[in-house]
Parts: C-alpha cells; structure tokens; sequence
C-alpha cells in the first residue's frame, strides 16, 4: 500500500499537511513521485478563501479533487514528478498531471504527460498556465502587426504576453497596477504600463485581473470594433461592465475564454492532450523563468498559502517536495 502526505484546505482560510493512503494501482495507471507543484494564485486562493459559488462549484473541480468545497478540500492542478511505477515507457520519466499537492500520487497512465527533455522539470509546473494562454490564443485569433494589451500580469496574464510577443509586427503592453511587473514585462520582451498611462486604440485586450476596475479599463483601450478577451474568474463577485459611453458607438465586443473545453476554433483539430503537449513543448523557453518568483518546501505550504492570502506578492509560487 502507497501511502503520501497532502495539502488540504481544511475550511476557509485554514489548511493542514495530512498523511493519505494511496490506492493499489491497477494495471492502467502510474504512481507519480512528486516533485514540484506550483500554487495557481488566482484559483487556489479563491478556494482557500471560501469563495467559490455554491453554482459554479462542479465547474470548479479540479480533475483529482478530494473532498467539496468549502471544505475539506484538496485541491490543485500543477504537478510535476517522476513516474515509478507504470508503463515501461513511461518508467523513470518526469511528467505533468493536474493533479493536488501530494508527495506521490496514483492516477491513470493517459492522465499524465511527458515533459520534455528540453525542459527543466521545475519550469514545467507552469504547463497548466501556458494551457490556459494558447487556448486565449485559440479564441482570440491575434494577427501579424496587431497593438495588443494584456490587462492583468499574473501568471495567466504573463503567459499570454509570452506567447504572444514573438508574432512578427505584433505590439504587445502588459498592463498592472503593479510596478514592479516592468521586470517580468522586460525579461519577456514586452512593454510595461500602468492602467493610467497604457496606449489605447488596441485591436485586442486580453484581459487577466480579475477586477472590475480591469474590465473597463480593457474597453477604454480598445480601438473602433476592437474585442476584450475576457479570462478573469471572479467567483462569487458581482461585476459591473460598463456597456454606456463608447461602448456601442465603438462596436466594441467582449468575449470569454476559458481552459475547460478546448478553443471553438480549434475543437474540431486538437484534443485536451494535443493542447498541453503544445503548452509543455513551449516551456522550452527561458523566458518562462521570469514567471516563477518564490520557492517554498511542501511542508511549509499552510503558512505560504496564508501569506499569499494576505496578500503577498510575486507570481508563480514553486513548491519543492524532499528529494527533488
């Protein structure tokens, strides 16, 4: 018997590391040794704190949840280890899973992906992330030389602006209320504004913040028939979308994007397994490093989670498990 130890939201605002007992792996499955995960802010915060919508709540499940919100709970989606048991192809290599912060795991060989060799496997955790921006890239559809901005630079925001900074002729601003993101922007190859002084007159925003007061500022940027990209979840918060002033008269449009079914535009040509092999292969790239800001042990993940509940700063939160 397989047996780890496990981060789990006990009730909101307060969590506990747990010893579980793993079930015998049957012939179609792995058993995975953790060794990193990273913390999805947005998601896993609003999980922490008790947010999310008694509605939305079979939406929110992550594909290995154990336990119902708001609590106990365990719950994440951005693991990376090293396969011990399985199929001989799969033996000895490191692999993604959506899988909760757990030092070793059992699930089915066909829910686990192959890193790489290109990638380290500690940037890997952010495979889940850069998902979520090629599907926001599916729907939004950017062309050569658009004047792009990315309102909200988080992890999902930054993501976006990595993968869209490359397209020939393409003007991509990165836009926070946070300084200090001019650093991240730079080492992505992207500009960097405040929400006060970002250019206008955009063919596309993608907007990540997650706030209301992101949302207009997404359609104040927009330039006549341009189209916001909506990627915010803002659980159980009411939002107002000011639909009044330019709105109309500028043919403005707003659309959501959002990672649990594939992008409409892509849906007939890739599966789930075709986008995260993608998102995997684009980790290659160094920039991705920018992202991830904080290395915690596993042990120590209640107090890191109450000190991002706090309101700590940075982005991708690495989790290292013994042995890594």
């Amino acid at each position: 018997m397989y047996s780890a130890r496990s981060f789990r939201v006990l009730r909101p605002g307060e969590s506990a590391i747990v010893d579980v007992d793993l079930p015998p792996p049957g012939p179609d499955d792995v058993v995975v040794r953790t060794r990193w995960s990273a913390i999805s802010r947005g998601t896993e915060l609003l999980v922490y704190r008790g947010g999310v919508p008694a509605g939305q709540a079979e939406r929110m499940r992550a594909p290995f949840q154990v336990g119902d919100f708001p609590g106990p709970v365990t719950y994440g989606y951005l693991a990376v280890g090293v396969v011990e048991s399985g199929p001989a192809e799969l033996l000895g290599r490191d692999v993604f899973c959506l899988h909760p912060h757990q030092t070793r795991f059992v699930v089915p060989a066909s829910a686990v992906s192959v890193v790489p060799d290109d990638v380290p496997a500690g940037r890997a955790v952010l495979a889940g992330t850069v998902e979520t921006a090629v599907n926001a890239l599916w729907d939004a559809g950017p062309r050569v030389g658009d004047r792009i901005a990315v309102v909200g630079a988080g992890m999902v925001g930054c993501s976006v602006a990595a993968l869209l900074a490359p397209i020939p002729g393409v003007e991509v601003q990165l836009v926070d209320v946070d300084p200090t993101r001019a650093e991240v922007a730079a080492a992505l190859g992207v500009g960097f504004a405040a929400p006060e002084d970002a250019r206008g007159g955009c063919d596309l925003v993608v907007h990540t913040s997650a706030t209301q007061a992101g949302l207009a500022r997404s359609l104040e940027l927009l330039g006549v028939e341009g189209e916001v990209i909506e990627m915010s979840w803002y659980g159980d918060r009411p939002v107002s979308v000011p639909l009044g002033e330019g709105f109309h008269a500028g043919r403005l449009a707003v659309r959501s994007s959002q990672v649990g079914m594939v992008s409409g535009a892509r849906r007939a040509r890739r599966t789930y397994a075709d986008r995260m092999t993608l998102a995997l292969r684009l980790l290659a790239d160094e920039r991705f490093e920018a992202l991830i800001t904080r290395t915690v042990p596993f042990e120590s993940l209640p107090d890191t989670m109450a000190d991002l509940a706090a309101g700590a700063p940075g982005l991708a939160v690495r989790v290292q498990y013994g042995g890594s």
